[in-house]
């Protein structure tokens, strides 16, 4: 079986091919004169990987074509990061529900789609092709092992992550909590954990996803005055918009670590051994 991947998506499509001992294959980007996007792959086998994280309309673009370029094959999609699929409800007369739209687009010319850890599994629905969600617990999990922690606490930013935020725990061995907001004041909101106190404790604040890293860093601030000994956060998808990595750091986190289904500079855990898990039976 051979792979190919978005120019996004190079470095985890490299994991995925080594783990699994794909062949890549080749595809060269280029632009028309009036700025299109220009793709031409290496020969196509019978059944090919693609991967692609969504992140930027120019990967939505890029993901339709190599779509279309596979035709033909037997494609399975990889989806690490799905952009535009935390609009899945309607919240106000006349818009369009994004997730649904992005998904029956991409579904097109695939017969299978995996995503990761997905804002609302409901959305798997819309590929109309058989889809499933994989969870990287596993992977977090190890990462946090292996980080020789004093006392450690995982705790989720709200109550919505704390199941995957057990899950990591778990596996781990650690306690985990979820943060829960308590308004003081008109104007002061208190974060803390809802049931077990941080005094003494390594704490790691897990997340599927940071964009704008508002709530963590608030939760820093708080937590380090009711005695957390040492702050981290460690997410699946690393979105960091408007200097989100930089108001962390300032925050006081001693780490901010995301996977690579985007990819960063702190994408420190590879997705790719779940991939190859679920994987198996399509290969």
């Amino acid at each position: 079986m051979k792979l190919l991947s978005t120019q996004s998506s190079q470095v985890l499509a490299g994991e995925i091919a080594l783990a699994g001992g794909f062949t890549i294959i080749d595809v060269k980007f280029s632009r028309f004169p009036d700025g299109e996007t220009y793709i031409r792959t290496g020969e196509i086998s019978d059944s090919v990987i693609l991967v692609g994280s969504l992140f930027t309309s120019e990967d939505f673009i890029e993901l339709l074509l190599l779509i279309d370029a596979c035709t033909g094959a037997d494609v399975t999609l990889i989806l690490p990061y799905m952009g535009y699929a935390r609009q899945d409800k309607q919240f106000n007369a006349g818009e369009p529900l994004s997730a649904r739209a992005i998904a029956r687009a991409l579904g097109v010319g695939v017969s299978r789609v995996f995503t990761i850890c997905i804002h609302e599994e409901s959305v798997l629905a819309h590929f109309g092709v058989p889809a499933q969600d994989i969870l990287v617990s596993e992977e977090i999990s190890a990462y946090i092992s292996a980080m020789h922690l004093n006392n450690p606490l995982v705790l989720s930013p709200d109550r919505g992550a704390a199941v995957f935020a057990k899950k990591v725990a778990d596996t781990c061995g650690y306690e985990s909590d979820y943060l829960q907001k308590t308004r003081v004041s008109g104007t002061e909101v208190r974060i803390e954990p809802k049931s077990i106190p941080v005094a003494g404790r390594d704490v790691v604040i897990v997340d599927d996803i940071i964009s704008t890293g508002g709530t963590q860093a608030t939760a820093a601030e708080m937590l380090y005055q009711r005695g957390a000994s040492h702050m981290y956060t460690i997410c699946v998808h690393g979105v960091f918009t408007t200097g989100a990595y930089s108001h962390l750091k300032a925050a006081g986190f001693l780490d901010v670590v995301c996977t690579d289904t985007i990819e960063r500079c702190c994408s420190r855990i590879s997705v790719a051994p779940a991939v190859i898990r679920a994987l198996k039976g399509y290969i």
